[in-house]
């Protein structure tokens, strides 16, 4: 505490932090931060853009200037966790801050660490002796939580902190905020919930028709509003360009002429239809181009237009610039120019030439960009700076811009309301749409932000405007036991305490309330059962055989509901067995008085992360990869992370001759006899390893430059560097946990001498422009 003046309350360390800032706190802001101050964790959840991160802020001043204490900041990926990082160097100096997200190991000691959550994840399975003063942990966008993919990571990190630790969980709103919030405090002990569903930035939502910018939403005078009546107009709009309804009707002429409310082009339509072609266009497409247009026009720069397509965030580039659009004048070109040529300065003539450094200047000079994991990770930071500086005024990205990154914009475009999953196009979720148009209207930048969608005739008014009043979704447990898990567990714990704390995992923890709800459910339908019996009891003749009828499909469907509630509980615990299980059958666990313990080969496996981790300790303990080089061993590393875009890639080409073939097939024997040792246990089984970007990998590792090895690789730049820092994070992985098993006296000249081939394969990897992009 500071000092006060006499006979003056004493100075609370809010009070101190809150006169640093340039606004006051918002209610919300201010109970989070008070109840961090009284020692409490706290679950945070607001809208984008309402300021949840000035709660983490105050943590990390309460751990700094108050308590000399040590907290880690964490972010779900890697451009989140750099921004953090630099924002935290500018505010308490470079020596305080480090930075570890998987391929940067920045500084690791310093009292304030910005990390990804699986470097934190990791870090508390190998009993790290940093945690031991560790007074806060920061988990930003918790509600990644129910991502398929990474989602458990977050429950490991909330389940394993030493309970000393206070978190700060920041979350998007949630429609089951309080379940959450239920669940940490079940696990974490003293866990307050702060909802706010207040946008302190007004959002307004409009509709681009190749016409004109239309309002969604109108007041009584027929004005702009944010909520309340849809727009007459547009639904004049939609009942015409559909032509089916009563609007189309009363639309529709009768001289055969060609038309948006056309009775002839309807008809030709329907002709067209039956004879399986494509309806006839009734509205004009409206282009990239006009929508940078009206952008402009309508004064709702800087913006960010979403196109669910990398090609389709270049393209529109292009098509800006092909149609003359420039959003720059000459003092903006040439502040542009100098930031842009300073960050390529560095590269040759031929890496410029194919990073297509000439149209990418181009473009950011007229003040538009793209934005997508396509691009160097470099040139996607510039972009991110200057658009933050007002310089870029106009980006088209990806939805994984949405995520987080500091890129205040006026108004979000969304292009169109469905998007490709991998396998169909299917429409955006509540959640999707309220995650993208929150990046509308920054709070301290903008009075009101703007959300657009681009109209077609595909656009169904109804859904579009549950979208915009749906404003948040629920986040759904993702957890499930894994082989890594299961040994990193046994390693600190008996077999029933490791089955007890997955039993307080979230996933289980939603398991359980669906069960009482569906317990409830059974018991009403019990006492509904009850009646129909004493009713037919009463009755006689056909009135009778009703009642028993009813009474009969009812107990089936009662004897359903038990079955399922028996089926539900314990179901993470009974997984985590089978688990167990197939180890057991392995070796990688041995039983020992009837309890399983982790064997030296466990130890190994216990360092592997990822979804291969059993395949890898399984190549590891088996020498699968004898014969290869450091080339090939990198390329194989890539063909065990890599994980192909498209379902139909082609058949990849192999790099390194007969002994890389050899090893492969290997591998894959591997991978088939561990996918039917999973099916036997009754557990996922995995996507088989792909080798479509090995003889890229190998060319790289091998020295070849960095043109020749894009041109070959058929992917962009920045797939190229992200595959490479994967490849480069499993090598890491298995140097250290072949020199573990190695120091632990199993097979030790093979392990150590893999280890060894493992970094020089790293050394051959991180280089040139990966090694720029590793350490940006």
């Amino acid at each position: 505490m500071t000092g006060a003046a006499p006979g003056d309350a004493p100075e609370t360390a809010l009070d101190a932090f809150s006169r640093r800032l340039r606004y006051p706190l918002d209610a919300f802001q201010r109970t989070a931060c008070e109840r961090l101050e009284a020692g409490r964790s706290v679950l945070v959840a607001a809208p984008t853009g309402s300021g949840k991160t000035t709660v983490a802020e105050f943590a990390v001043y309460l751990a700094r200037r108050e308590r000399d204490a040590r907290i880690f900041y964490t972010a779900p990926i890697k451009a989140l966790s750099n921004q953090k990082f630099h924002e935290l160097c500018a505010a308490y100096g470079e020596e305080e801050v480090g930075l570890l997200t998987g391929d940067v190991n920045l500084r690791g000691d310093a009292p304030i660490v910005v990390m990804t959550t699986e470097v934190l994840r990791n870090m508390i399975y190998a009993e790290s002796r940093a945690l031991v003063d560790l007074a806060f942990v920061v988990l930003d966008e918790v509600h990644y939580l129910g991502d398929r993919f990474r989602g458990a990571v977050w429950e490991e990190i909330i389940l394993h902190l030493p309970e000393s630790v206070q978190l700060v969980a920041l979350s998007a709103t949630v429609s089951n905020t309080e379940e959450f919030g239920d669940w940490m405090h079940a696990v974490r002990g003293d866990t307050d919930v702060i909802l706010s569903e207040h946008r302190p930035v007004p959002l307004y939502q409009h509709v681009l028709t190749s016409r004109e910018l239309m309002p969604l939403y109108v007041g009584r005078d027929g004005e702009l509003a944010s909520g309340g009546r849809l727009n007459p107009e547009l639904r004049m709009l939609a009942g015409g360009g559909r032509g089916g309804g009563r609007d189309g009707d009363r639309d529709g002429g009768s001289d055969g002429r060609s038309g948006s409310g056309s009775g002839g082009s309807r008809g030709r339509d329907r002709r067209d239809r039956s004879r399986g072609r494509p309806p006839h266009r009734r509205t004009r497409r409206v282009s990239r181009a006009d929508i940078a247009r009206a952008l402009d026009e309508t004064k709702l720069l800087p913006a960010i237009v979403f196109i669910f397509s990398r090609n389709g965030c270049d393209q529109a580039v292009r098509q800006c610039l092909f149609e003359g659009v420039s959003l720059t004048n000459r003092e903006e070109r040439e502040e542009i120019r100098r930031i842009a040529k300073a960050h390529v300065a560095g590269m040759s003539d031929a890496e410029q030439r194919v990073l297509g450094v000439r149209e990418w200047m181009a473009g950011l000079e007229r003040g538009i960009a793209a934005h997508h994991a396509g691009l160097l990770p470099s040139f996607k930071a510039v972009v991110e700076q200057l658009f933050q500086r007002r310089l870029v005024k106009l980006v088209f990205a990806t939805e994984t811009l949405a995520l987080g990154i500091n890129m205040p914009a006026r108004a979000v475009v969304i292009e169109r309301l469905d998007k490709f999953n991998g396998e169909e196009r299917v429409p955006l979720t509540s959640g999707e749409y309220t995650q993208l148009t929150g990046r509308a209207g920054r709070r301290g930048i903008d009075v009101e932000g703007h959300s657009v969608v681009v109209w077609s005739d595909s656009v169904d008014l109804e859904a579009l405007a549950h979208l915009a009043g749906a404003r948040s979704f629920p986040v759904k447990s993702s957890f499930r036991p894994t082989a890594n898990m299961a040994v990193n567990l046994l390693q600190r714990l008996d077999m029933e305490r490791a089955r007890d704390t997955l039993e307080l995992s979230f996933a289980q923890f939603q398991a359980d309330r669906a069960v009482v709800d569906q317990a409830q459910e059974l018991r009403s339908e019990q006492e509904s059962l009850a009646g129909y019996d004493a009713a037919a009891a009463k009755a006689t003749g056909s009135d009778r055989k009703r009642w028993e009828d009813r009474a009969r499909k009812l107990r089936r469907r009662i004897e359903r509901g038990r079955r399922q509630i028996a089926s539900r509980t314990g179901t993470i615990a009974r997984t985590f067995d089978r688990v167990v299980d197939e180890l057991l059958e392995l070796g990688y666990l041995e039983l020992e008085h009837g309890e399983p313990m982790v064997t030296g080969w466990g130890e190994l496996l216990r360092r592997i992360y990822g979804e291969r981790d059993l395949l890898v300790a399984e190549c590891l303990r088996h020498d699968l990869f004898r014969g290869l080089d450091a080339p090939g061993l990198a390329a194989m590393c890539c063909v065990l992370s890599y994980e192909p875009r498209r379902d139909d890639e082609g058949e990849p080409r192999l790099p390194g001759g007969r002994s890389f073939a050899a090893a492969l097939d290997r591998v894959l024997d591997a991978w088939v006899e561990l996918d039917d040792l999973a099916e036997r246990h009754r557990l996922p089984r995995s996507e088989m390893p792909h080798a479509g970007l090995a003889a890229t990998m190998f060319s790289w590792a091998s020295g070849f430059d960095f043109e020749r090895v894009l041109a070959d690789a058929g992917i962009g730049a920045g797939d190229f560097v992200r595959w490479a820092k994967q490849t480069i994070d499993m090598l890491d992985q298995i140097a250290q946990a072949c020199e573990t098993a190695a120091t632990n006296g199993l097979d030790e000249d093979r392990l150590f001498e893999l280890a060894q081939l493992a970094r020089e394969a790293k050394r051959g990897v991180r280089r040139g422009i990966v090694a720029e992009a590793s350490s940006s």
